[in-house]
């Protein structure tokens, strides 16, 4: 847990990280109603599955000074000023008919920045940003500004992050001891969420634990599926814990002692996929450098590789993705690690028309003189080859 003065200097450097991204891109204002991103800015957490889907609240951030916040419940916020009434702009919220909704809440707005300046938007419908453009205000988009304050972390979001993956471990090692034949996958899940929940952790981003040949190709969710004697079983922690933050953990486990070939081939490739590419993690190298160095998948692995080999963690998945040389996209914009940023070094191997697949991934920090661990979850030494054992 974090100290009275921990918290107070997290939301200090939290919010005076975005200002500083608003004022390097000559913004006035930026106005937010993703719950991430008003966690960032304001420490604010409610109900925040809801919002997610329903954007009953807003923040409102000027490049200096302290914060608006409309229609919160709370009135203890760290960095707002002013507390008002929301506008209702959602249909739950307001109706069929938003325009005069939506035209409260562009003169709210222009009230507070100037015409000709520049305001930074979130999710919000587009009559918002068409309001604020007819009224002679410039509209940018308020998510890339988070995400490039978001990139480098304080020393007290690291605690936070240690916190989580410690809670995600414990989480991991009640799914470990529950784990036998004729648990279905969701019951074998819901162990990382049950103690998720009792150690004030938020919710998991997705249910991504899968058995047997479901484990191939990735990305399938948790079921009902019974899970038998033999099976692979992968899974994706994806738990936004203790104080919103992200514990990112993969691990694949076999039910039983006696894995065959293909397993136990899948498994050490995933292996040595993270191994290497954690090695060249450090700061100063490029993004398109990292997809360059990174491992030499197998032909085999090609096909079904997973959709990143890195990417940012913190309050949420966060940018960077670090693509695949063969995905990386001709006009991605690079950028570089630097000490602070916390990433996620992924695998998923399994080949086309396989019966199994493996999905492993570790989290590291960016030091200054290369990366320091956070995940520290074994791996399985019965699926690696004698000589890794």
């Amino acid at each position: 847990m974090l100290t009275d003065q921990q918290r107070f200097d997290l939301c200090n450097y939290r919010y005076g990280r975005l200002q500083q991204a608003m004022q390097e891109r000559n913004v006035a204002g930026c106005i937010l109603n993703s719950p991430v991103s008003m966690r960032y800015a304001a420490d604010s957490n409610e109900y925040a599955l809801f919002q997610a889907h329903i954007p009953t609240i807003y923040l409102y951030v000027p490049a200096q000074g302290p914060a608006i916040f409309y229609g919160t419940a709370g009135r203890k916020y760290h960095n707002v000023g002013d507390y008002r009434r929301s506008r209702f702009v959602t249909p739950f919220d307001g109706g069929l008919d938003l325009t005069q909704h939506y035209a409260y809440l562009v003169q709210d707005l222009c009230d507070l920045v100037p015409k000709g300046e520049r305001i930074a938007v979130d999710r919000f419908g587009p009559q918002l940003s068409f309001g604020l453009q007819e009224a002679g205000r410039m509209v940018v988009d308020a998510e890339v500004i988070v995400e490039a304050a978001k990139l480098v972390k304080s020393a007290e979001e690291i605690l936070c992050i240690r916190h989580s993956v410690d809670v995600a471990q414990r989480g991991i090692q009640a799914m470990y001891d529950a784990l036998e034949p004729g648990k279905t996958e969701n019951q074998l899940l819901a162990e990382l969420q049950r103690v998720n929940t009792a150690e004030g952790g938020d919710w998991l981003d997705g249910k991504m634990l899968a058995s047997g040949q479901r484990t191939n190709p990735w990305l399938q969710e948790a079921t009902g599926k019974i899970i038998e004697a033999g099976d692979l079983v992968g899974f994706d922690t994806d738990m936004i814990g203790p104080n919103g933050y992200l514990a990112d953990i993969s691990r694949t486990w076999l039910v039983g002692d006696d894995p065959t070939q293909e397993q136990r081939d899948a498994y050490q490739h995933a292996f040595d996929e993270i191994e290497h590419n954690k090695s060249i993690v450090r700061p100063g190298v490029a993004f398109s450098e990292l997809s360059r160095l990174c491992f030499e998948r197998a032909e085999a692995y090609k096909d079904l590789r997973y959709v990143c080999a890195f990417h940012g963690c913190g309050l949420s998945d966060e940018y960077p993705k670090v693509y695949y040389a063969e995905d990386w996209p001709s006009h991605m914009q690079d950028g570089e690690l630097t000490p602070g940023m916390v990433i996620s070094v992924e695998s998923y191997s399994g080949a086309v028309g396989g019966t199994c697949g493996v999905k492993l991934e570790d989290m590291v920090l960016v030091t200054e003189t290369g990366f320091e661990p956070l995940s520290t979850y074994p791996f399985e030494e019965n699926l690696l080859a004698p000589a890794m054992a």
